[in-house]
């Protein structure tokens, strides 16, 4: 190898080099942790330096494992357990319908007391000042956080760095002088988990990047067993049954409603579940612990999906045109699969569905045409983008790297007061304007007034006083 040639291979290195940067990530649970999981993949593969900071105490992020990024992990007084505890019971007030109003009041409480102290412990682990002098000595030069994790903001503004939010698309922007916005205000990129294949058109802020689907990929071979259950569907094909990571199990009343409804379909069905094996289960339905979720949605022989409305299996279905059938629990999962049924691509049920309504709702996906035109319509919409969901997220967080930040994005309403931002000083000044042009119109008609009396009558006053 000449020299001129090592020297434009160390050029080149260098160039590439110099490009990466630093980022921290302070990331959410669930299927929150796996959207920010797609955008460090991706980072780390353009010479990035990730670290992700984590709680000794987070119940789905892996931060005992060896992984191509660093994990920084602040110790908390709550244990994992404790954790899984609280997230249980969380997911078990909201599936539980057979508590009177006072229990569900009772169990409100309880919960809020216990998420309070979960916050309370982190934020006591998060700014000690032995973590803090730790980050500061790193100089990154970006935090990525989760519109679900709490203090990323102020992490931030604490190590002086620019922000970027992640966070689904049910919280973009309403534009209420919110505690909530005042914290999103300072942000200088929000990525916002949608697309217009989901959304409808309205107006949004310049920092407002669409990234929804980024984890989204075509689909990879399945397992021999599975992919030897899922041909033998023949032409019926198959139906995937998934209520979410976060969900491990069901009632078994609730668990045997289903498996009643999913035994009366001609489909095979593929079910993650992991509660105790429902008394209803026919052959046609499988239970598994875990699936390959964007791989069976890809298979050709994929018929419905039965989901609870999260915003990543959701857009699976759309990556790979596969109608739903909704069967929402809490948070932004109701308005997601309403949008889908607006358009035409989803049956929207409910948890507390009966076997017969279930049933109804799936023969309907699955035979009426319109429902697989409409997904494919959407489908066809996101795969026709400039630039994919996850470049997008990449390239945002590069140039914010770049930039230092990205104010010149970011509107001066954030600045604004809440009286300044509803325009009550305006409203104000203009209703003092208008009282002070009625004011001096009533001195003026009635100062016209007595001088007119005066002229007409000049002598009523003399008359009046011969008379007395």
């Amino acid at each position: 190898m000449t020299s001129g040639t090592i020297f434009v291979f160390v050029l080149l290195c260098g160039v590439q080099t110099g490009h990466a940067g630093k980022i921290l990530v302070f990331p959410g649970e669930h299927s929150h942790w796996y959207s920010m999981r797609a955008i460090i993949d991706a980072l780390v593969d353009r010479n990035h330096s990730v670290t992700v900071l984590v709680s000794s105490s987070s119940p789905t992020v892996p931060h005992t494992r060896k992984e191509r990024f660093d994990f920084n992990v602040f110790k908390v007084s709550m244990k994992k357990e404790d954790a899984i505890a609280a997230w249980n019971e969380f997911i078990d007030f909201w599936m539980n319908d057979t508590a009177t109003k006072y229990e569900r009041v009772f169990m409100l409480w309880r919960l809020m007391s216990k998420f309070m102290a979960l916050g309370d412990d982190v934020c006591k682990g998060m700014f000690h000042e032995d973590l803090l002098h730790t980050l500061r000595e790193s100089h990154y030069d970006v935090l990525l956080s989760d519109l679900a994790t709490p203090f990323g903001d102020l992490m931030a503004q604490k190590l002086n760095i620019p922000y970027v939010l992640s966070m689904p698309p049910m919280l973009a922007y309403t534009g209420k002088s919110t505690t909530m916005c005042e914290i999103m205000g300072k942000t200088d990129i929000w990525f916002i988990r949608m697309y217009w294949d989901f959304e409808y058109p309205r107006p949004l802020l310049p920092n407002f990047k669409f990234v929804g689907g980024l984890h989204c990929k075509p689909a990879k071979p399945l397992p021999k067993e599975l992919e030897e259950f899922v041909q033998s569907s023949g032409d019926h094909g198959i139906v995937v049954f998934s209520l979410a990571s976060v969900i491990s199990n069901l009632t078994l009343e609730r668990a045997n409603t289903f498996a009643s409804a999913l035994g009366q379909i001609p489909q095979k069905v593929i079910w993650r579940y992991r509660g105790k094996t429902p008394e209803t289960l026919a052959p046609n339905t499988k239970l598994y612990d875990w699936i390959p979720q964007n791989d069976l949605l890809g298979h050709p022989k994929t018929r419905a999906f039965i989901t609870h409305g999260g915003a990543s299996g959701l857009y699976e279905a759309i990556y790979h045109g596969v109608p739903m059938v909704g069967l929402p629990l809490f948070g932004d999962q109701p308005d997601n699969l309403l949008h889908m049924k607006t358009k035409g691509a989803a049956v929207l049920d409910f948890y507390t569905t009966d076997s017969k309504e279930l049933v109804d709702a799936l023969k309907t996906v699955v035979n009426n045409p319109l429902y697989k035109e409409s997904i494919m319509r959407l489908s066809r919409i996101h795969h026709d983008q400039p630039m994919k969901p996850l470049d997008q997220a990449v390239y945002w967080i590069e140039f914010v790297m770049r930039h230092k930040g990205a104010k010149h994005l970011r509107v001066q309403a954030h600045d604004l007061s809440w009286y300044q931002y509803h325009c009550l000083d305006v409203v104000a000044f203009l209703l003092s304007i208008v009282a002070l042009i009625t004011f001096l119109f009533i001195k003026t008609c009635r100062f016209l007034f007595r001088m007119y009396f005066r002229k007409t009558h000049p002598d009523d006053k003399a008359q009046k006083s011969k008379k007395e």
